[in-house]
């Protein structure tokens, strides 16, 4: 099925969607344990390896949000209307809801803090600063970072669709800006919230757009079963797996020397690290979106689908329940598997809280989508399918 502007739809993205949310959940779950709570625990590497293995998440939101918008205007006229349109839906389902979640959280958080008492002037002046960085609680970054892109899209839309040629060159372009501006910031700016501005992410933006105007070729390598693949096919993609799982347990090793034992390295090995993990972790999380689509069940692929749909409102909301699990520990001791049971077990008590939350907000809330962003089609009009029909007809139909 294709959508109104010519495209076809990828009903696969919602899976993508799921497995990156999965990586932003279980990050934000263990961070406590990885960071400084649980260093003497002997299963402190389990907790280490979770919080960075699963650090994919965000930089493949930040992907998906290029490719996405790449893929559904790079071939359409540019004037005054579809910026209009293109700006209109953002402010409305995208600044609305950041503008809302940080005021929300940062009346929690200082709630929490006992700050609750401070002279009305020191809140504002505190929560502009958290709207200006993406700083009003620690996950809202993320969206600050879209805003950001959303105000540079149209410019470079215009510039590669003058310049087609270009897209070849965007990807080194990106890594140039991103490490340009790494550099920039360990020797010059020292920037403590530089994960909050754009040019950290050039390299995923630049991705996306790559990928979103020669997907076409790309998807030859997804749509096909790996025995069907030619030979040089088949030694890439077992490449870019191994290389992915190689690069992921190098970074979770060096966080764990240096978290558990002190033996740090250089910043920038962390940030070599990172950059490789979540480039590599985009082609990875796109294969095995477009083969669970095509090998799982159509529950399995409906469950994550609607995951996947309702990713943005999960992302805003599982934080919340996060800290409120978090109070109920008390007195479980930090060194028994309980404690590690207990970690763990927040990553999906959180998300199916917000899930829940989500679908109740969608339905019973008016104006919801000004609250938690663009409330998401049915699962058959995301797939391309006529209202009505049934999951597995979703999932069979739209994967022929």
């Amino acid at each position: 099925m294709k959508s109104p502007d010519g495209r076809e739809r990828l009903p696969e993205l919602d899976l993508f969607r799921a497995f990156a949310i999965l990586g932003v959940i279980h990050v934000h779950a263990t961070s406590y344990a990885a960071g400084v709570q649980a260093v003497e625990s002997p299963y402190y590497y389990f907790f280490n390896w979770v919080n960075i293995f699963f650090k994919f998440g965000t930089p493949c939101f930040i992907f998906l949000s290029s490719f996405v918008l790449f893929y559904n205007y790079f071939g359409r006229p540019v004037n005054g209307r579809l910026i209009s349109r293109f700006y209109s839906k953002r402010l409305l389902y995208i600044v609305i809801p950041y503008l809302v979640a940080s005021v929300c959280y940062y009346i929690v958080s200082q709630a929490v803090n006992g700050n609750l008492g401070q002279p009305a002037g020191w809140h504002l002046a505190k929560l502009g600063r958290g709207l200006a960085t993406g700083t009003a609680y620690t996950h809202l970054y993320f969206v600050f970072i879209n805003v950001q892109f959303y105000l540079l899209f149209p410019l470079l839309l215009l510039l590669f669709r003058r310049w087609p040629k270009l897209v070849l060159w965007a990807l080194p372009l990106g890594l140039a800006i991103e490490w340009a501006f790494a550099l920039w910031n360990k020797y010059d700016l020292n920037l403590k919230d530089k994960a909050s501005y754009a040019p950290t992410y050039m390299s995923y933006y630049m991705l996306g757009l790559v990928l979103a105007v020669y997907f076409d070729s790309f998807k030859e390598w997804l749509n096909r079963d790996l025995r069907s693949q030619p030979r040089f096919r088949k030694l890439a993609i077992a490449g870019i797996w191994l290389g992915w799982f190689a690069v992921a347990m190098i970074h979770v090793q060096l966080y764990h020397n240096g978290r558990a034992y002190g033996k740090w390295v250089g910043t920038l090995w962390y940030e070599l690290l990172w950059n490789a993990h979540s480039l590599l972790s985009v082609f990875v999380l796109f294969h095995a979106a477009y083969w669970v689509y095509r090998k799982a069940s159509p529950a399995v692929v409906a469950v994550l689908a609607r995951i996947g749909a309702l990713s943005f409102a999960i992302y805003l909301l599982h934080p919340v329940f996060l800290l409120v699990y978090r109070r109920f520990r008390y007195t479980i001791p930090i060194e028994s598997l309980t404690y590690a049971a207990w970690i763990w077990f927040g990553a999906p008590l959180c998300l199916l809280l917000a899930w829940f939350t989500a679908a109740s907000v969608y339905r019973w809330v008016p104006g919801s989508s000004f609250l938690l962003g663009g409330k998401p089609a049915s699962p058959a009009k995301r797939a391309g399918l006529p209202a009505g029909a049934k999951g597995g007809e979703a999932s069979g139909k739209a994967a022929g």
